[in-house]
């Protein structure tokens, strides 16, 4: 064949790919989704020095069905200063993993997150992600850190906020693939005969209602260089994406 004729046959299947592509998305649009869970009055609160605070966030804006895509891409990042404990005032928590000790957790770390709530970048980013998917005001609009009432919150008010936004709009999490880049503390490690990074899997699986093989968390690095690879700050990515609820049974 000539690679006229090859450029004829590969045009011609990216156009049977983007119409099938095109068809499948017409045929979710428009229809009506189950009603979300009922999230904002079930959060519950947490011990120790970690609160939690009931915030009312602006309203969702409303957004025609017809409008809405099938699929939905997010990306979410976050950084945060870390510093002697003493300074911080509270230790590093990432995905809902305490790094001071506590049994259940994660190891005893001498610094701690520097940060107006907990600092959980891992929550913080997830919550970027999925509030990016759906074109919403980012995390620092909805829950800005001049505001009293978040001080030391636990971030897990965060993700229920989030995750009540996305149900209301008909969406759920396809998959969650997150990037922890920290030098220290480490998290592939094991306390109390628990995987610290299974840990951390589960609490989002749980926050987001998702299966396990949904959420994946790699931890990385950063070559001890610049910020991050000082032990002077961690920092993470989430990519995700959402999927509209299948249409109901008539």
């Amino acid at each position: 064949s000539t690679p006229v004729t090859m450029l004829k046959l590969h045009r011609a299947v990216v156009v049977v790919l983007l119409g099938a592509a095109t068809r499948g998305v017409a045929a979710f649009a428009g229809r009506a989704a189950p009603a979300p869970p009922s999230l904002r009055e079930s959060r519950r609160p947490h011990g120790g020095s970690r609160r939690a605070a009931t915030v009312e966030a602006p309203p969702v804006a409303e957004v025609d069905d017809e409008e809405e895509p099938f699929l939905r891409l997010g990306h979410g990042y976050d950084i945060h200063r870390m510093a002697p404990r003493d300074e911080a005032g509270q230790p590093v928590v990432i995905a809902g993993v305490r790094f001071d000790g506590t049994p259940g957790h994660a190891p005893d770390f001498e610094l701690g997150t520097v940060a107006h709530s907990d600092g959980d970048v891992v929550y913080h980013s997830v919550v970027d992600a999925i509030l990016g998917a759906l074109t919403m005001p980012d995390i620092g609009q909805l829950f800005p850190d001049n505001d009293p009432r978040l001080r030391g919150a636990d971030s897990e008010i965060f993700m229920e906020e989030a995750y009540a936004r996305m149900r209301d709009r008909g969406y759920r999490v396809g998959n969650c693939d997150v990037t922890l880049i920290c030098q220290k503390p480490r998290v592939n490690v094991e306390f109390e005969g628990n995987a610290v990074k299974t840990l951390m899997r589960d609490n989002l699986a749980r926050l987001l209602r998702t299966p396990l093989g949904c959420v994946n968390v790699k931890a990385r690095t950063h070559e001890k260089v610049d910020s991050v690879g000082e032990c002077r700050a961690l920092e993470c990515h989430v990519v995700m994406y959402l999927h509209k609820d299948p249409p109901r049974a008539p």
